[in-house]
């Protein structure tokens, strides 16, 4: 067996995370390989992304990271990671400067960074390019950085299949090239995850095709642990009703809180506001924890929505404030026959993102030496329901610091690669070219589908000990359908073998969410149980999981906590 690439850093990745990392690995100066299954910088959550970003940059009021760190901790209902909190929220304006000093465009009003208010923050905190592009500018920038440096290697539409780790650190990479079907070996000192989240696994999501769980996957298999897996949170106003074509499902929450749109019942009245967060008039600040519980709650007493959500309504704001804030968005809702200033629409809560993920430290790194992460694949920020906007500043402080420390890290190692430590996953990519399996192409995407039903019922919104051991049960048996090595490919562009792998991520994946969510016997932020629907103080820790010779195991660990002091906001100015 011969080594195909050879590496300082890898990154597992592109979009936000993984662009930043492999930027921050190049500057600190590693020769670094950044690779996804996707087209560079094209895929995941990162160009999807139509919102904001949360920093205390402090440019439309006074405003300091350490009260943007405690609107983290509040929404985190006690469960957060204060030192990862505390580095994400004091990091994020040095990396929005950062990204404004390479010409993204950041929105400005009379010279200074215009910010919005967000929900669940104290104040107009929240940055963007606009309100439908900032995830594609984010993009843009940081594939400009990643063209300009030198010791930046990129290769496209290469999915990882394993992490190779030799004498208990890592050594490197397995790959399965789409174009030919072929194992690629790849010799690393360090690798970073950057694979993003899992919400792909849901029946309705707003994720990428690409969004299902390859990082914690591939973190589990290579003896890393996980944490929070059971907190799954779903966006509350994702598009339901009427049908919208070519547009994000999640486009709404910028326009709601920008100019007041009123979340009603099929009653009329507004209701967030009966389930523990009091607003006031135009200003919507419950978190989404809140507000997708409140929806459901209506739903299920019979106020809901006809298509089983509740309704969205800007029929109060005149019609030239809607196209001053919409732009030319109201003639594309238009075609899709949606007239704001006669009809709400419909919206219910959809998957979106994951608080749970790879078990970190300061310096991203896991338990395994030379195995790091960045971004949504990471765990423990967040605890149990993340702030709005934090995730752009996760990506970006994250992938920063794991870059920066991947780098840091390979003066310390020699290189440990193994054939023999690869050969098993080598082998994987090649029975899929000798051995015909029962389940391949077709079969293997009904099975996805089957899957998101699962996780939808019986894993979603509101879990019972019923349904989760009804979820597991078959989860596993589809584990097992699947067998030991992907199906037959005919090697042009191996999609088969790809959606083997793939599926085969997202079943550990979802067995570990539903091993927490198991576990997890209270209410807590976006972890809702029917049978348990009060938060236990007795249960304000972590759940870890880590694969061992008994499969899936879950175990406590107590908070990771850091005192912090307020900063008076005069002090801020």
């Amino acid at each position: 067996m011969t080594v195909d690439v050879t590496t300082d850093v890898l990154v597992i990745g592109s979009g936000a995370a993984g662009m930043y990392a492999a930027v921050s690995a190049a500057r600190n100066g590693a020769d670094t390989v950044l690779v996804d299954k996707s087209l560079i910088g094209r895929g995941g959550a990162t160009i999807m992304a139509q919102m904001t970003v949360a920093a205390a940059v402090g440019e439309q009021e006074p405003d300091h990271w350490s009260h943007h760190l405690q609107d983290t901790l509040e929404s985190g209902r006690g469960l957060c990671n204060e030192e990862l909190a505390a580095i994400l929220c004091e990091e994020a304006p040095l990396r929005i400067r950062e990204l404004d000093e390479w010409k993204i465009g950041w929105a400005r009003e009379e010279g200074h960074m215009k910010q919005v208010m967000a929900p669940g923050h104290g104040r107009e905190r929240c940055v963007y390019v606009d309100f439908l592009n900032t995830g594609p500018a984010v993009a843009r920038t940081l594939r400009t950085q990643i063209g300009r440096a030198g010791n930046l290697r990129r290769a496209s539409e290469l999915t990882i299949t394993s992490i190779v780790v030799n004498g208990g650190q890592v050594a490197g990479a397995v790959g399965l090239n789409m174009e030919t079907g072929t194992a690629v070996t790849i010799q690393a000192k360090a690798v970073v995850l950057a694979a993003g989240g899992l919400t792909r696994l849901y029946q309705r999501n707003s994720a990428s095709v690409n969004m299902g769980g390859d990082a914690y996957a591939l973190a589990l298999r290579a003896g890393a642990e996980l944490i929070d897996m059971e907190f799954v949170q779903f966006f509350p106003i994702g598009h339901l009703a009427p049908r919208l074509v070519g547009m994000d499902p999640i486009m709404w929450d910028p326009f709601r809180y920008k100019l007041g749109g009123r979340l009603l019942n099929s009653e009329g009245d507004e209701f967030v506001q009966n389930y523990g967060h009091a607003e006031t008039s135009n200003k919507y600040t419950a978190p989404r924890d809140v507000a997708s519980f409140a929806i459901l709650q209506e739903v299920a007493a019979g106020r809901g929505s006809p298509a089983g959500g509740a309704y969205l309504s800007f029929e109060h704001i005149p019609e030239a404030d809607l196209r001053a804030a919409f732009g030319p968005v109201i003639d594309r809702l238009a075609a899709n026959d949606i007239d704001l200033t006669k009809h709400g629409i419909e919206v219910s809560p959809i998957a979106h993102y994951h608080m749970g993920g790879v078990r970190v430290d300061g310096q991203m790194e896991t338990r395994v030496p030379g195995l790091f992460a960045a971004g949504e694949a990471v765990g423990g920020a967040n605890g149990a329901n993340r702030l709005s906007g934090n995730a752009l500043s996760e990506a970006f402080v994250f992938g920063e610091r794991a870059g920066r420390f991947a780098a840091e890290a390979i003066g310390d190692r020699v290189d440990s690669w193994s054939n023999e430590a690869a050969r098993s996953a080598v082998d994987e990519i090649m029975a899929g070219r000798h051995v015909a399996k029962r389940q391949s192409g077709p079969g293997l995407a009904s099975m996805l589908v089957t899957l998101q039903k699962i996780m939808w019922q019986d894993v979603g919104l509101l879990r019972t000990a019923n349904g989760l051991a009804n979820a597991r049960t078959l989860v596993q048996d589809i584990r097992w359908d699947i067998g030991d090595y992907p199906g037959a490919s005919d090697h042009r562009f191996a999609l088969s073998m790809q959606e083997w792998f793939d599926l085969r991520n997202s079943l550990l994946a979802a067995e570990a969410i539903i091993a927490s969510a198991q576990t997890r016997t209270e209410s807590r932020g976006a972890h809702q149980r029917g049978d348990f629907p009060s938060t236990d103080v007795n249960q304000t820790h972590n759940l870890i999981s880590r694969l061992d010779g008994e499969g899936l195991s879950v175990m406590v660990a107590p908070l990771i906590s850091k005192p912090f002091d307020l900063i008076p906001l005069e002090a801020a100015e």
